[in-house]
C-alpha cells in the first residue's frame, strides 16, 4: 500500500498535478553550529518534545520514503516539538553535555556540546556499569538503574564478542552485555516525572524495522525473533527486548533526516570515553539523540552491524542520526517515550557516500525543535576541546557485510566498517534539557572549529549522572498501526531513507494533551491575554469581562506594541467573531439589558458602548472611555456611587459592567427610518423544471414543509412564531400563490414577463402559518401533481430573487428567501448565464476568472437585497455545471448560505437535504444587521472576511446573520500600543430578532501587548491563524493565480518561523528546525490548506465544487475550519464507556487491515472497513460476519441490538450534531473504488493532485526558513 498517494481535500482521481513531489529539496542543514543552543524563555507548563503520549510510533513506513539526498552532508538532529502537556516520559532527554540543571520541568538547551579540555585523558568508564534507565524501549523486562562508575573499558575483543552475539530475539534475558540489567517489571514508563538525571544516549539510531505488530503485545510476551542485522549471531547471544514493546511497538526509530554522514556528537550524559584505537562497542541506554557534532571522513572498513531491539519506536525526542563512524554493534536500549523536551532527528544517508566534507548541511530533514517559551537560565557553555569523534583504525577483524536491507536499516553506507570516536573527555554526566526549544542534542563543533569560550561558562567535570526517574504507567496508543513488511515493498522503496512520521509534531498528541490539561477546569475569561483551550477540547466558559472564545477567537493574545514588530514577525493579527454563536446548555446566554427610552450609554467621541473597560471618575459622575480616552458625563438615571477601589457599587449587578458579552434593547433611533421593524418573513421558491421534478426534489420539499412550518424560529418556545411565509414556484416563468386563510383553495398567479418583475398580489401572499394552515397544506399537496408531467427544462434565477425582494419591500419587512434550484439559468431573463466551464484554464493565470461572477448583475441585486434586509439561502441540486461562482454572489453578499447536492437522488440524499433544511429554517438568526468593530487607540480593523456586504470601510452589513456565521477581522497598527494598557476591541451588532425586536449585541475583548517577540510567539493560536490564512488565500484566488497564492502562504509561514528562530530561539545549528511550542502544528495545517481542493484541485474536482468550498469556508468558524482541513480519524476498537477512542493521525500508514475507522471531515463521514476486519466486529456493526457481504451503498447503519452498534450510532449522531451541515455517511471497503475518495482526506500523505506529504512539506518549510535566515 503506497502511502504517498493521498491528499486531503484533493481530487480523488486523476493524474498528479505539478506540486511537491518527492522531496527534492536542497539539504537542510548548513553552517557551523552556534555557540549556544536555541534559547526559549521561561518554561511553560508544557514540556517540549514529548511525543504524543502513549505513542507507539511505527516508524518506518517505507512507502513514505524520503529520497536520499546526496547533497546534504550533515545528518542533523531533527528537533521535533514538544507535545503540549506534562512531560510524558521517563528520564529527561539529554540534550547536550551540560551540567544538569535541577528543574523538574527541565529546560533544555541546545548548543554544541561543551568540549572537554583535552583529548588526552578521556574519563574511562566501564560500559558495564552504565546506568540503564528504563526509557524508551523495554528490553525484555524492566531495568533498575545502576550508578555509573568509570573504569577502564573492557578489551576490544571482549566487547566485540559480546556485541556480535546480540540478537533480537525472544528468549529470556541471559547475562547481558555491557550495561544492561533486567528488572522485573515490564511496563515502560511513559509519564514518569523527570528526575534530574540525564538519560544516556546512543549514537546510532535503530534501523527502521519494518515488521510491526499490529497490536502491542501484552507486557511480558516474548516476541518472535527478529532478523539480526549483520550476519548470524555467534553462540553467546545477547537477548534483546522483544519485538513488541508493551503497548509500544517499536518499528524503526529515527526519522532519518540527513545522511548519517556526520557523526552526531554523543550527548554525554554518562560519559564514556573510547580509546582512540578500536571502536568501542558501547550500548547506549536511554535514547537522547546525539547531536551531530562534526563530519568525519571515515576510512573504509566493513560496515557496522548493529542489532537493534525491535521494540517500541523511539519517541520523538530520541531519534538519532547515525554517525557514520558509529561503533559497530550498539544495542539500542531504552526507547520509550521521548523525553519531553526535545527531539532530534536526522536525515537519510546518501546511499554510497563514504567520506563527508565537514559542512553542516543537513539531510532532507532538519532536526525539528519545538520550543515552548523562553527559559531563563544559564546558557550551557560551549568549551573548546577536541571534537567528540575522530576516526580511528578499522577494527581488527572483518565483519561480514550486512545485507542490503540491513544496511538500509542501519542507515549506513555500504562498505567498510565505521569507527566509533571517543567522546569528549571532561564532560559531566547529566545536562539540562535544552533551553531553546531545539530537540535533541546540540551539535558539536565542526572539524577545525574549536568552539569559542564564552564568559560565564561553567566547566563541566566528570561526575556520575543522577538517578533516572521511576517509570510511570504507559498508556496504550492507538497510533500504533503496523507498517508493511520490508519484504512486501518494491526494491526501490527499500533502499530509500525516510523520516519517521512519529518524530514530527503530531496534531493528535497536541489535541489530546490540551484535552487532558484544560477540559477539567472552567475557562474564566477575566484574565486578559489568556489563550483559551483548543477548539477540539470540551470546556466550560465563565464570562468574567471578556467575550467567550465561542464568540471571539484571536490569532494572538499578545499583540506586538509596534507596527515594525508586527511586520517583522508576520504573525497575522486577526479575530474570528461569531456574534450569535449558540452556547452549550451549561453556559448562560448573554443577558439582555434595557435602558428604556434613553438607550445604551455610549462614549461621546468614539461611540463605544458601555463595557467593563470604561473607568468611572469624579465619584461616578463621569466615565473615561477605554477605547479613545474621552471623558463623558454619566446620565442622571445611570449614576451610581463608587466603592473604595473606584468601581461602581452596582458593578456586578449590571452585565455591561462585568460581562464580556451582553445585549441592549435598541430604541427607535437605531431603527430604519426611525420606526420599529415588522417581524421577518420567509419565502420559499421551488424550481419546478423537468430536472427538479424528476429527481424527486419538488416532492420532498413540499412534503417536508408541511411539518417544518411548525418549527419556524421564535424567541419563546412557548409562543407561536410571528414569522410569516409565502410560496412561489418557477421554471421560465414565476407562479405566485395566494394562500389567504379565507380561501378554500390556493390561487395561482403567473408572471411571464420576467424582464420586469413585479408582485402580482399583496394581500394573501405573506401569511401566518396558523391562520392559513389548511390552504398551505392543500397547496403543498397540489404542487408535485401540477408539475409532475412538465417538459420545461429551462429556468430563470435573477427574477426569482427580484420577486422575493419586491415582496419584502411591499410588506416593509426583512426576511429570508429559500431558493431550491437545479440548473444553469439559461432562459431569456435578467441574470441569464452561459456555460463557461473550461478545464483548460485550471492552473493558468486566467483561472481566477472562473471564480469571479460572469456579470455585475448579481452584485447589484445583492446590494439592493442588503438594503432591504433580504437574506438568500440557496439549495442547489445540479447534475452539471451551474456556475456556483455567480449564483452564490447573492447568498454570500446577504449573509446567506449555499447548500449543494450534486446528482441528488431522493433515496440516498433525502436525509442529508432534509436535515440541512430543518436546521436552516429553525436556527436562531438576526435580520437587517449592521456590525462595527471598534478598537483602542493604536490598532484598527482594516480588513473583513465572510458573507456580508460593505458600503463603507467600517460597517459590515448583513441582510441576515445566523448562529453559524462568522466574520473575520484583520487588525493593523496605526500607532504604538502600550504594554500597560493592552489592546481592546468591541464588536457591536445591531439586528432585528426573529420576534421583530431591534437589539444590540456587544462582545468585548482585551488582549495584552508585548515588546518582546518571544511573548508574541508564546500566546498565539494556530487553529485561528490557519482559519485566517485559508480565508485570505481563498479570497486571493479571485485576483491572483493559485500558484502565486500558495507560494505567498508558504513564504509568510516561513517568515513567521524564521523570525522566531532568529529572535527567540538561542543560536543552534542551521540544520535544526526550531518551532515555537504553540505553532508547532503550523506546517502540517498549512500544508492541508495548500493541498485543499480550492488551491490544488485534482483532475476530477469540478469548478462548481471549488467555488462552493471557497464560499463555504469564508464564514466558517475555527472549529469547522479545523476539521475541514485536518479531518478526525477514529479507530473503532473498544467503544465502551462514554469517552471516544483516541484519534489517530491522518495517514494511510495508520490504517490496519484488521480495523474499522470513522473519518469525519465536517462535510462527510466515512466508515472505512479493513479487508481483514474481525467477524465479530463486522457482525456488531453491519449484522453480517463477512467483508464481502457489506453493502458499500448504505448511507445509514442498521440498528442492531448490541452495545457496540448503539455506541457507534451515538458517536455518529453526536458528530453530526456538532456541525452546521449534516454529514452523509459513506461506507468504504478497503480496495474498493470509493477508497480513492476516502484517501483524498488523509492529509498527512502525499496528495493525488500533487500536494506534498507532511514529512516532505516540513523539509521544504525548513529549506525556506534557512534561505530566509541566510
Amino acid at each position: 500500500m503506497n502511502v504517498n498517494q493521498q491528499t486531503p481535500m484533493a481530487s480523488p482521481y486523476g493524474p498528479p498535478q505539478p506540486g511537491y513531489g518527492q522531496p527534492s529539496y536542497a539539504p537542510l542543514g548548513g553552517s557551523y553550529p552556534g555557540p549556544y543552543g536555541p534559547y526559549n524563555g521561561p518554561a511553560t507548563a508544557y514540556q517540549p518534545g514529548a511525543p504524543p503520549q502513549g505513542y507507539s510510533p511505527y516508524a518506518s513506513f517505507p512507502s513514505k520514503a524520503v529520497a536520499a539526498n546526496p547533497v546534504s552532508d550533515l545528518s542533523s538532529p531533527i528537533d521535533l516539538g514538544p507535545a503540549r502537556g506534562p512531560p510524558t516520559s521517563a528520564p529527561r532527554p539529554v540534550s547536550t553535555p551540560q551540567a544538569y540543571s535541577q528543574y523538574s520541568q527541565g529546560d533544555s538547551q541546545n548548543g554544541p556540546p561543551p568540549m572537554g579540555h583535552s583529548m588526552a585523558q578521556p574519563a574511562h568508564r566501564s560500559p558495564v556499569s552504565q546506568p540503564y534507565s528504563q526509557g524508551a524501549m523495554n528490553l525484555s523486562g524492566p531495568h533498575p538503574s545502576y550508578s555509573q562508575q568509570y573504569g577502564a573499558p573492557p578489551p576490544m575483543q571482549q566487547v566485540t564478542n559480546q556485541m556480535s552475539g546480540m540478537q533480537i530475539g525472544s528468549g529470556p534475558p541471559t547475562s547481558v552485555g555491557p550495561g544492561y540489567a533486567h528488572h522485573p517489571s515490564s511496563q515502560p514508563p511513559i509519564r514518569a516525572a523527570y528526575s534530574s538525571a540525564a538519560p544516556p544516549s546512543y549514537t546510532q539510531a535503530p534501523p527502521p524495522l519494518s515488521a510491526a505488530p499490529s497490536q502491542p503485545s501484552p507486557p511480558s510476551e516474548p516476541a518472535a525473533s527478529q532478523p539480526y542485522y549483520g550476519g548470524p549471531p555467534p553462540p553467546q547471544q545477547q537477548p534483546f527486548p522483544s519485538a513488541h514493546h508493551p503497548s509500544q511497538p517499536f518499528v524503526s526509530s529515527s526519522p532519518y533526516l540527513g545522511p548519517p554522514s556526520q557523526p552526531q556528537a554523543t550527548p554525554v550524559s554518562q560519559q564514556q570515553s573510547f580509546p582512540p584505537g578500536p571502536p568501542a562497542q558501547q550500548p547506549f541506554p536511554n535514547s537522547a539523540p546525539p547531536p551531530v557534532s562534526q563530519q568525519q571522513s571515515f576510512p573504509p572498513g566493513p560496515p557496522a552491524q548493529q542489532p537493534f531491539p525491535n521494540s517500541a519506536p523511539p519517541p520523538v525526542s530520541q531519534q538519532q542520526s547515525f554517525p557514520p563512524g558509529s561503533p559497530a554493534q550498539q544495542p539500542f536500549p531504552n526507547s520509550a517515550t521521548p523525553p519531553v523536551s526535545q527531539a532530534s532527528y536526522s536525515g537519510p544517508p546518501p546511499p554510497t557516500q563514504h567520506s563527508f566534507p565537514p559542512s553542516s548541511q543537513s539531510g532532507p530533514f532538519p532536526p525539528i525543535s519545538i520550543s515552548p517559551s523562553q527559559y531563563p537560565g544559564p546558557q550551557p557553555p560551549s568549551q573548546p576541546g577536541p571534537p567528540p569523534f575522530h576516526s580511528g583504525p578499522s577494527p581488527r577483524g572483518p565483519i561480514p557485510p550486512p545485507s542490503m536491507s540491513q544496511q538500509q536499516a542501519n542507515h549506513l553506507p555500504p562498505g567498510p566498517m565505521q569507527q566509533q570516536q571517543p567522546p569528549q573527555p571532561g564532560m559531566q554526566g547529566g545536562y539540562p534539557t535544552q533551553q531553546n526549544g531545539a530537540f535533541g542534542q546540540p551539535r558539536g563543533p565542526q572539524p577545525g572549529y574549536a568552539g569559542p569560550q564564552y564568559p560565564g561558562q561553567q566547566n563541566y567535570g566528570a561526575g556520575p549522572a543522577p538517578a533516572p526517574a521511576p517509570p510511570a504507567q504507559k498508556r496504550l496508543d492507538p497510533d500504533s498501526i503496523p507498517s508493511p513488511q520490508a519484504s512486501e515493498l518494491p526494491a526501490v522503496q527499500k533502499s530509500r531513507h525516510r523520516i519517521d512520521p512519529d518524530a514530527i509534531p503530531s496534531p493528535i498528541q497536541v489535541i489530546e494533551d490540551d484535552r487532558v490539561n484544560k477540559s477539567s477546569e472552567p475557562f474564566t475569561t477575566g484574565v486578559k491575554g489568556q489563550a483559551p483551550p483548543l477548539v477540539t477540547t470540551n470546556f466550560q466558559v465563565k464570562d468574567q469581562g471578556n467575550a467567550s472564545p465561542r464568540f471571539i477567537r484571536c490569532t494572538a493574545y499578545n499583540m506586538p506594541c509596534t507596527a515594525d514588530m508586527a511586520k517583522q514577525s508576520q504573525v497575522p493579527l486577526a479575530a474570528v467573531i461569531k456574534p450569535l454563536a449558540m452556547l452549550p446548555p451549561d453556559e448562560t446566554p448573554p443577558y439582555i439589558v434595557d435602558h428604556g427610552e434613553g438607550g445604551p450609554i455610549r462614549c461621546n467621541r468614539c461611540k463605544a458602548y458601555m463595557c467593563p473597560y470604561m473607568q468611572f471618575i469624579e465619584a461616578g459622575r463621569r466615565f473615561q472611555c477605554g477605547f479613545c480616552s474621552c471623558v463623558t458625563e454619566v446620565p442622571p438615571h445611570y449614576f451610581q456611587h463608587l466603592d473604595h477601589t473606584g468601581k461602581r457599587v452596582d458593578c456586578y449587578d449590571r452585565p455591561e459592567l462585568s460581562q464580556g458579552s451582553y445585549e441592549f434593547v435598541a430604541t427607535v433611533d437605531y431603527c430604519k427610518n426611525n420606526k420599529l421593524p415588522q417581524p421577518p418573513s420567509f419565502i420559499f421558491f421551488i424550481d419546478v423544471s423537468y430536472n427538479a421534478v424528476k429527481s424527486g426534489m419538488v416532492n420532498i420539499v413540499c412534503q417536508e414543509l408541511k411539518t417544518l412550518l411548525d418549527y419556524l424560529p421564535r424567541e419563546n418556545p412557548e409562543e407561536d412564531s410571528v414569522v410569516r411565509v409565502g410560496f412561489v414556484t418557477y421554471n421560465k416563468v414565476l407562479h405566485f400563490y395566494n394562500v389567504k386563510s379565507s380561501l378554500a383553495q390556493p390561487q395561482m398567479m403567473v408572471v411571464s414577463d420576467v424582464s420586469d418583475m413585479f408582485l402580482p398580489l399583496l394581500d394573501g401572499f405573506l401569511v401566518s402559518v396558523n391562520d392559513s394552515r389548511m390552504v398551505i397544506e392543500s397547496l403543498l399537496d397540489q404542487i408535485p401533481e401540477m408539475f409532475a408531467d412538465t417538459r420545461e427544462t429551462e429556468t430563470v434565477f435573477g427574477p426569482v430573487i427580484q420577486a422575493g425582494l419586491e415582496a419584502l419591500k411591499a410588506a416593509d419587512c426583512a426576511g429570508k428567501l429559500f431558493v431550491f434550484h437545479s440548473t444553469l439559468p439559461i432562459a431569456e431573463a435578467p441574470g441569464k448565464l452561459k456555460n463557461r466551464e473550461d478545464k483548460k484554464l485550471v492552473g493558468t493565470d486566467k483561472e481566477k476568472s472562473l471564480f469571479q461572477p460572469q456579470s455585475g448583475f448579481y452584485s447589484n441585486l445583492s446590494k439592493e437585497c442588503v438594503a432591504q434586509g433580504c437574506c438568500v439561502d440557496l439549495f442547489l441540486f445540479p447534475n452539471q455545471y451551474v456556475d456556483v461562482a455567480t449564483l452564490g454572489v447573492v447568498p454570500v453578499s446577504t449573509g446567506g448560505s449555499v447548500y449543494k447536492y450534486t446528482y441528488f437522488q431522493a433515496e440516498t440524499d433525502r436525509e442529508r437535504f432534509l436535515n440541512d433544511l430543518r436546521r436552516d429554517v429553525q436556527k436562531p438568526m438576526g435580520f437587517d444587521a449592521v456590525m462595527r468593530v471598534r478598537t483602542s487607540t493604536g490598532i484598527r480593523a482594516t480588513d473583513f472576511f465572510g458573507s456580508f456586504f460593505m458600503s463603507n470601510t467600517t460597517d459590515v452589513e448583513l441582510a441576515g446573520l445566523d448562529c453559524d456565521k462568522t466574520v473575520t477581522v484583520e487588525f493593523r497598527h496605526d500607532d504604538k500600543l502600550s504594554e500597560d494598557t493592552g489592546a481592546l476591541m468591541q464588536c457591536a451588532v445591531l439586528y432585528t430578532s426573529c420576534s421583530g425586536q431591534r437589539r444590540l449585541r456587544v462582545h468585548n475583548m482585551a488582549v495584552n501587548c508585548c515588546s518582546q517577540l518571544a511573548d508574541l510567539y508564546r500566546n498565539c493560536e494556530t487553529d485561528t491563524i490557519i482559519n485566517f490564512f485559508s480565508k485570505y488565500a481563498y479570497r486571493s484566488i479571485l485576483n491572483t493565480p493559485t500558484k502565486t497564492v500558495r507560494d505567498t502562504m508558504v513564504n509568510q509561514c516561513a517568515q513567521i518561523l524564521a523570525c522566531y528562530r532568529k529572535n527567540c530561539a538561542s543560536p543552534s545549528s542551521a540544520g535544526q528546525l526550531i518551532l515555537p511550542e504553540c505553532m508547532k502544528l503550523l506546517p502540517v495545517y498549512l500544508n492541508c490548506v495548500l493541498k485543499s481542493d480550492v488551491l490544488q484541485p485534482g483532475a476530477d474536482i469540478s469548478l462548481d465544487d471549488r467555488a462552493y468550498l471557497r464560499q463555504l469556508l469564508s464564514c466558517m468558524d475555527v472549529s469547522e475550519s479545523h476539521i475541514f482541513f485536518y479531518p478526525r480519524l477514529l479507530p473503532l476498537v473498544k467503544l465502551d464507556g462514554g469517552s471516544l477512542p483516541m484519534a489517530v493521525r491522518n495517514s494511510e500508514e495508520r490504517l490496519s487491515k484488521g480495523g474499522v475507522y470513522l473519518l469525519e471531515t465536517g462535510l462527510h463521514l466515512f466508515l472505512w472497513v479493513g479487508a481483514n476486519a474481525q467477524q465479530e466486529l463486522l457482525s456488531n456493526i453491519f449484522g453480517t460476519p463477512t467483508f464481502s457481504q457489506i453493502d458499500p451503498n448504505m448511507t445509514s447503519l442498521p440498528e442492531l441490538e448490541n452495545p457496540f452498534s448503539q455506541r457507534l450510532r451515538e458517536i455518529i449522531d453526536s458528530f453530526r450534531s456538532q456541525r452546521s451541515r449534516y454529514m452523509k455517511l459513506m461506507v468504504v471497503k478497503q480496495e474498493d473504488k470509493a477508497e480513492l475518495i476516502f484517501k483524498h482526506f488523509l492529509c498527512e500523505d502525499k496528495g493525488t493532485s500533487g500536494g506534498a506529504s507532511y514529512v516532505d512539506f516540513l523539509c521544504h518549510m525548513h529549506k525556506e526558513i534557512r534561505q530566509l535566515l541566510s
